[in-house]
């Protein structure tokens, strides 16, 4: 008998030999069990999954002898014809080959022939995606309402390009890709029966490099086998496939959560000198992170990751080493590289950077990170009230004076308008008053744009060193700001009152007591004089007065009342003039 293929070899006969599809095959279990049996099935999938096989499965099932039932013997001569290709009722037809609308057409006038020696005529259609809308089109009749004796079975990997006239005709079944372990474990169970001896390493490097195909696992030990002979281990699997080994995998990711820079490019330098391909090393770094987030956020459970031994030790001798965020971090610029790394020119270039980027950004932070932190410093730094000043004796702390004659009392300071500010009692109406008077006449020298605003409001309260000023809630937004907080204080410490916060509510004061613009004293009015000399003086006194005070453009365009008057009214400074 001629060699044949382990891929072939090894092929399920029947459900309970498909590896990683138990949903699937459960399902078309129970429906033969309940005789609830579709005329369409649709098996979607990645490539060597199962798709076919699942359907000659089913198709067995279906035209055994004394079927449908799923429990068939091996030696069933209808099952045999079937897995053999000779039976005359199953016919596998490539959609690839056989796409046409005339193909079509000769399908469905074959459709009404009754089965040959079976129960039911089934035809089995792969790469049905491949098929012309044509030929679709002619085959939506015949699919909605065949035979009693027909059923359909298409496979496809791409189930999007499938007509959504003929999914809605089908049952649909999704086929999943196989994990690490199953396919590792499946191996295992090959090599046990070909006499062949394999390290556990290597048929967990052999399931990696499958990504989840089985065929393709089953195809990479058949080479294996024939490269290594009857000892392979994972060495050989890594030269052959190009695949990097999780020792040295494991190393370049804790360098980078460990923001080792040296660390990260001497192994990079031996991977690739060792001919390694980079576009897989990033892939194989990205999964080995993922499964580092994975435990870190579900707290080490192991059920939620398809790992080998080793890198579940990996993973629990690595706790605490990165949290989530940095993590996460780490993955991004992962992510970014591995979709950069097929147009780069120089891999190895793009590679060093990205890994050099992965080792800082694991002690970076993020946007939120940092506005969150300069929340809490806002927070923590907004006192209540201002702390009264320290005073610079006690009678507790002083030191006992010395007996002497007694001194004369010294004159008592004249009495401020208003209590300081660290008094705990509240300032009377009329020094409120008085104080906010001078308060007045001093802000509006230092800033004649809020002049008008602070003329319009009113004086509410003074204690505690907050002085609270009331004004009209329009008016709010536009005078509370850290600019006027800073000359109000200012000012209000020239009349000595230090360490006062101000405090604006909306509360303004009526209309008829609003008070007229505060004015410096002019002395009195000099007496009338004759036009002459009226006219001779207007002109002397011309050339004696002062030029008006220059207005700074800048300044004049960056105050935040006027920037706040440009954002309210949608506005824009087209002219500053003097």
């Amino acid at each position: 008998m001629s060699y044949q293929v382990i891929a072939r070899k090894y092929r399920p006969q029947r459900f309970s030999d498909v590896v990683g599809q138990d949903h699937v095959s459960q399902t078309l279990a129970n429906a033969i069990s309940t005789d609830r049996i579709a005329h369409a099935y649709l098996f979607c999938g990645p490539r060597g999954t199962g798709k076919t096989t699942l359907a000659r499965i089913f198709a067995k099932c279906l035209n055994c002898t004394d079927g449908p039932k799923v429990d068939f013997p091996d030696d069933d001569p209808k099952a045999q014809e079937i897995a053999e290709g000779r039976s005359m009722d199953v016919l596998e037809i490539d959609g690839a080959s056989n796409r046409g609308i005339d193909e079509i057409r000769e399908l469905r006038d074959t459709v009404m022939y009754a089965p040959a020696s079976s129960k039911f005529k089934i035809y089995i259609i792969d790469e049905v995606h491949m098929l012309t809308k044509e030929a679709f089109n002619a085959l939506l009749k015949t699919l909605e309402e065949p035979p009693e004796h027909v059923k359909f079975m298409f496979a496809t990997t791409e189930p999007e390009k499938v007509l959504p006239t003929i999914m809605s005709r089908c049952q649909r079944y999704d086929l999943r890709r196989i994990p690490v372990n199953l396919i590792a474990e499946h191996l295992k169970y090959i090599c046990g029966n070909e006499n062949v001896t394999a390290a556990e390493e290597a048929l967990y490097a052999i399931a990696r490099g499958a990504e989840g195909c089985m065929r393709d696992a089953e195809s990479a030990l058949d080479q294996l086998i024939s490269f290594c002979g009857d000892n392979i281990n994972e060495a050989d699997v890594l030269s052959m496939f190009g695949l990097t080994a999780q020792e040295q995998l494991f190393a370049l990711a804790d360098a980078i959560l460990a923001g080792d820079a040296t660390t990260v490019l001497t192994e990079l330098n031996a991977l690739a000198g060792q001919g390694k391909e980079l576009g897989r090393l990033v892939g194989d770094l990205l999964e080995h992170m993922r499964n580092r987030l994975v435990y870190t956020v579900s707290k080490g459970d192991l059920g939620m990751l398809e790992i080998s031994e080793a890198e579940a030790n990996a993973l629990k001798n690595g706790t605490g080493q990165a949290s989530e965020q940095a993590l996460s971090r780490v993955l991004d610029v992962l992510t970014d590289c591995e979709g950069r790394l097929r147009l780069a020119t120089s891999k190895k270039i793009l590679l060093e950077v990205s890994l050099l980027k992965a080792a800082q950004a694991k002690g970076a932070m993020s946007i939120d990170e940092v506005l969150g932190q300069l929340q809490k410093l806002r927070d923590s730094d907004t006192p209540t009230a201002s702390p009264p000043p320290p005073m610079q004796s006690t009678p507790a702390a002083a030191p006992a004076p010395k007996p002497a004659a007694p001194a004369p009392e010294p004159e008592p300071a004249p009495a401020p308008t208003a209590t300081p500010a660290t008094a705990k009692e509240p300032v009377s109406a009329d020094d409120l008053q008085a104080l906010w008077k001078q308060l007045l006449a001093g802000a509006s020298k230092a800033s004649p744009f809020t002049q008008t605003y602070f003329q319009r409001a009113q004086p509410v309260s003074f204690q505690k060193g907050i002085f609270v000023v009331g004004l009209s809630g329009e008016h709010l937004a536009l005078v509370d700001n850290q600019r006027n907080h800073e000359m109000l204080a200012e000012q209000i410490k020239a009349l000595g009152h230090d360490g006062v916060q101000f405090r604006f509510v909306d509360d303004p004061p009526p209309e008829d007591s609003v008070p007229e613009p505060v004015l410096e004293p002019i002395g009195d009015l000099p007496e009338p004089e004759p036009a002459a000399e009226v006219e001779a003086a207007s002109s002397t006194k011309a050339k004696k007065e002062p030029k008006p005070e220059q207005i700074n453009p800048e300044e004049f365009k960056n105050d935040p009342l006027i920037q706040k008057a440009l954002e309210l009214f949608k506005g824009r400074i087209v002219e500053v003039r003097k």
